[in-house]
């Protein structure tokens, strides 16, 4: 029989609803095998995680999921089974968290200049962990009753040419993979089917993400459609790339798909926990 993975999980460190522990208690009531957390840019909720995940017999691999800036595109690469300790991680990832305040302060801003005051504020209720995210400022206008869901609220006032929308301006994709192998972790590209770029630049993206270290394309999501996870496989095949496969959860009133509850995976792929380097890094663990 085989385990049932999910290498793509968010919690309250971040912008999940939901702490550590009560994430990895959902994984197994769902009978998710093997865990991995990837908050966005911070790790400080992966020893809640791991503790967690050993009482309720889980694999737990810690992660990270870190934003970088490509040709004015934002995207997300995830780190799994990385050194949390690993200082140039940790500065790293410092450096993102502060320009993350910076940028909740603009989006605040501008959502003031729309007529929405309290924003941050609003928004750091709803926060709770180190960073502020567009989902927490999601939180905060849907409890003021300026749209009824997150899909609604991103669409109206948090996205490009609407009131609260701040540019990225992230990591490089270099440094992001160099800090996420100096963890000792493995580069995944997350959710590809997400971006709003043509298959040709997502092309290009991914020759680029291969050369400088990634190993591994992200083919089942959450957010993932079935034709999705089978046009990302192909991409797989193309590249010569490991799949993985990731619920990207947040929480039960913002997500795709809890954990575990995914599309199987291609058979024509080689998921990463099957190559020698998932092997290698589990050894470090």
């Amino acid at each position: 029989m085989s385990l049932l993975y999910d290498l793509h999980c968010h919690s309250t460190a971040s912008d999940g609803s939901l702490t550590p522990t009560e994430l990895v208690s959902l994984a197994s009531t769902n009978n998710v095998d093997v865990l991995a957390l990837t908050d966005h840019d911070v790790t400080h909720g992966l020893h809640e995680a791991w503790q967690q995940a050993k009482a309720q017999g889980i694999q737990f691999i810690p992660g990270i999921e870190i934003s970088v800036s490509w040709r004015h595109q934002t995207i997300h690469i995830v780190g799994l089974g990385i050194d949390p300790d690993n200082l140039e991680l940790q500065q790293g990832l410092e450096s993102t968290i502060i320009y993350r305040q910076q940028r909740a302060e603009k989006i605040a801003e501008r959502l003031a200049l729309a007529g929405i005051e309290g924003a941050l504020e609003g928004a750091r209720k709803f926060a709770g962990g180190q960073i502020l995210s567009r989902t927490h400022f999601g939180h905060f206008l849907i409890d003021q009753g300026y749209a009824k869901d997150m899909k609604k609220v991103f669409k109206k006032y948090l996205v490009r040419n609407k009131p609260g929308y701040v540019p990225g301006h992230w990591a490089s994709l270099e440094d992001a993979l160099n800090w996420i192998k100096q963890a000792g972790g493995l580069a995944v590209l997350a959710h590809p089917a997400r971006y709003a770029i043509s298959n040709g630049r997502l092309k290009e993206f991914i020759a680029e993400f291969k050369e400088l270290g990634g190993v591994a394309i992200e083919v089942v999501s959450g957010s993932h459609s079935q034709d999705e996870v089978l046009r990302m496989a192909e991409l797989t095949k193309y590249f010569g790339m490991s799949a993985s496969s990731g619920s990207d959860y947040h929480g039960p009133t913002n997500s795709y798909r809890e954990p575990g509850q995914l599309h199987e995976m291609p058979g024509q792929c080689q998921p990463v926990w099957e190559t020698q380097s998932w092997t290698e890094m589990l050894e470090q663990l």
